[in-house]
């Protein structure tokens, strides 16, 4: 259950960019599927679009880490997925990040949403081995 306070943030920040960044996961999501080679990562880009929508009261962390042990998306191969993943498709959600987050860093209002763009353009370039958890 998402408390009054991570509503309001996420309401604020559907309208603040949000939506589209989210819509652009979706798109990768589908495009990858499209691609038969990047039918691994369709999933993950829509649960990264699903927190997109609604980052507020949610976090990004190392599956290892959660988890207490490594599996296969956490070792080499998932170090491998992130590269194909970074060429394929992280590089332009991060530079969409990073451009939203600066028009929004513009305004003093915008900085905490511009805040996290920024880190949703880290989890873009290299989001294999994460998971979103309750914050």
């Amino acid at each position: 259950m998402m408390s009054p306070l991570s509503f309001l943030l996420n309401l604020l920040w559907i309208l603040f960019g949000g939506l589209w960044m989210a819509v652009g996961w979706i798109f990768a999501g589908i495009i990858m599927a499209i691609t038969i080679v990047g039918l691994p990562w369709t999933r993950a880009a829509f649960n990264i679009a699903a927190y997109t929508l609604l980052p507020f009261g949610q976090k990004a962390v190392s599956r290892a880490e959660y988890l207490g042990h490594q599996d296969i998306g956490t070792g080499p191969l998932g170090v491998l997925g992130n590269i194909l993943w970074l060429v394929l498709a992280g590089w332009w959600l991060a530079l969409a990040h990073l451009v939203t987050a600066i028009m929004l860093a513009v305004t003093i209002v915008g900085i905490p949403f511009a805040w996290a763009h920024v880190k949703l353009a880290g989890l873009a370039l290299w989001p294999i081995g994460k998971m979103i958890v309750p914050a």
